[in-house]
C-alpha cells in the first residue's frame, strides 16, 4: 500500500481569522519544533542527510529552509500587530534557502540556530495582549487576512511541511 503524497506547499489554503484561544495549543506546537527536528535527525548519516532526492532539497536543506524563515515569521507579526495593511513579501523563489549552502554546513549549527530563533518567536508570541490577537494583515501570497494566531498556524504548519518532506527522504519514498 503506497503512502499519500504530500500537497504541495503552494496548493495549501488556509483559515482566515482563528480564534485567539487556540494560540496556546499553536505556540506548543512552534515550541517544540526544534526538538521534533533534532529527534528525527539525530541518528542519520551524514549522506542521507545531505542527499538531494530528485534534485529537491535535502534533509539538511530543509531544516536550513526553517532557519532562513524564522526571521520572516518574526517580521510579520511586527507587521500584524503595528496595523500594517499587508505583510511583508516571503522570496518565492526561495532563493536565500537555495544560495546559502545548508549542506556545507555543520548541522549542529542549523539546528541550533533555529533553536534560538524559534525561542525569540516564542517570546514575541508570549508577549501579545489581546488587542493584538484582534489585529490581522493581507497575507501577500494568499491574499487573505490572517491575525496573529493564524500566522502561528500557518508556520506550524510549514514546519510539518517540512518534517514530512524529511520523513520522504528517510523512508525514500521520494523515487
Amino acid at each position: 500500500m503506497s503512502k499519500p503524497s504530500i500537497l504541495p506547499w503552494f496548493e495549501r489554503s488556509f483559515p482566515q481569522q482563528l480564534d485567539p484561544r487556540l494560540l496556546p495549543a499553536i505556540i506548543e506546537r512552534l515550541a517544540d519544533a526544534p526538538l521534533r527536528l533534532r529527534a528525527k535527525v539525530a541518528k542519520l548519516p551524514d549522506g542521507l542527510l545531505r542527499l538531494n532526492p530528485a534534485g529537491k532539497w535535502s534533509i539538511q536543506e530543509q531544516i536550513g529552509h526553517l532557519l532562513d524563515l524564522e526571521p520572516l515569521w518574526q517580521g510579520r507579526w511586527v507587521d500584524i500587530t503595528h496595523g500594517a495593511e499587508t505583510m511583508r513579501e516571503a522570496g518565492l523563489s526561495n532563493r536565500a534557502t537555495h544560495e546559502a549552502g545548508h549542506n556545507d554546513r555543520p548541522l549542529g549549527h542549523l539546528l541550533d540556530g533555529f533553536e534560538q530563533l524559534r525561542r525569540a518567536t516564542i517570546a514575541q508570541l508570549l508577549q501579545f495582549r489581546t488587542k493584538d490577537l484582534l489585529m490581522s494583515s493581507l497575507h501577500p501570497r494568499l491574499r487573505q487576512p490572517l491575525n496573529v494566531t493564524g500566522l502561528a498556524f500557518f508556520v506550524a504548519e510549514h514546519d510539518d511541511h517540512h518534517l514530512a518532506l524529511m520523513s520522504q527522504i528517510m523512508e525514500g519514498h521520494w523515487r
